[in-house]
């Protein structure tokens, strides 16, 4: 492996995990979407952490005696099929780990505490990969993918059809037309919704990628942007935006592996969630992080990334919990 194939290979790895739900970066960090690698089979594991303990209401922080949290843990395992070194084809599985406690009303009427966990799998993405530039010579090098896929409902979406049950409930009581926030978004910043497994619904993927390098240094971008149709419980997540990279430089450059920091940041947003057509006032976030990415690679089939995402500024709409801080990881091989 070349010392220009190895920087390429690193700095397209070094790009980070966004979000909850970001397929494509576990995906184009497990090394699918890389850009020069030859054809046949790739498998990574990507982890992702991120604590939500900072309650806000419309953007500003509160303070309670009592106060919610959730906890996230997924892992992404992502397995890919390169049929050329220009296109391939990725299946990104998601496996959750909750731990949550918050406030709720209980058939939409009782307030009531709940604590626990829960894990399972979430919802599987299948996004196909086609780099459309690869330019090199000497010191320098630019390539781009072009990535496309759908989210399926493979995860357990219960949470979003007890929701609907404790809305329909609350209406025979006091009458259609009142605010569906009022059942349980008002007296927690953790809702019912953030904690179900799955969605229900069938997403598409949008994304495109690049990195740019010369010498030790290297610069990569990633963009991806989800629609959101209707899921279960008649509920529909807003559709989000995800933008992020940043430079790096290679600390160690040799024939048999690389070491290299980059300074990540990345800007998110996403529109208010709806529920039977009516968008809700206690949904939607908009947030921009920054953070250190350590990468490394091993000859030509096994790479590794770990890192950081501390929020610059995560401003919510109406009552929500933002996250803390977010750590990410991945193991990558090529076979």
């Amino acid at each position: 492996m070349s010392l220009i194939r190895s920087a390429s290979v690193l700095a397209a790895l070094a790009v980070p995990m966004a979000a909850a739900a970001c397929d494509l970066c576990a995906i184009y960090r497990a090394g699918d979407a890389r850009g020069e690698q030859s054809s046949g089979l790739t498998f990574a594991i990507a982890e992702q952490f991120t604590a939500y303990g900072t309650e806000q209401f419309n953007g500003k922080e509160v303070h309670r005696q009592v106060t919610d949290r959730l906890d996230r843990s997924m892992t992404h395992v992502v397995a890919g099929w390169n049929f050329t070194d220009k296109l391939g084809l990725s299946l990104n599985l998601p496996v959750v780990h909750e731990s949550y406690r918050f406030s709720d009303l209980e058939n939409g009427l009782t307030p009531r505490r709940r604590e626990g966990s829960e894990t399972g799998i979430g919802d599987l993405a299948v996004v196909l990969r086609w780099q459309f530039l690869d330019q090199r010579a000497g010191d320098w090098s630019l390539t781009a993918n072009l990535l496309g896929g759908v989210k399926l409902p493979t995860g357990d979406a219960d949470h979003l059809d007890e929701l609907e049950a404790g809305i329909t409930r609350y209406e025979s009581i006091v009458g259609p037309g009142h605010d569906h926030d009022a059942l349980g978004t008002v007296v927690s910043g953790v809702h019912l919704h953030d904690i179900a497994l799955g969605s229900g619904s069938v997403d598409g993927i949008l994304g495109v990628t690049g990195v740019a390098r010369w010498k030790r240094g290297y610069f990569n971008a990633q963009a991806q942007h989800y629609l959101r149709t209707e899921g279960a419980g008649s509920y529909r997540t807003g559709d989000e935006t995800i933008l992020s990279g940043g430079p790096g430089a290679f600390l160690w450059l040799s024939r048999v592996g690389t070491v290299s920091l980059q300074m990540n940041t990345s800007y998110e947003t996403r529109g208010a969630d709806e529920f039977r057509g009516k968008a809700s006032v206690h949904t939607g976030m908009t947030a921009w992080y920054a953070g250190p990415q350590l990468a490394f690679t091993w000859r030509s089939r096994f790479s590794a990334l770990a890192g950081v995402d501390i929020p610059l500024r995560a401003a919510g709409r109406g009552f929500q919990n933002v996250p803390d801080f977010r750590a990410n990881a991945t193991l990558a091989w090529r076979f």
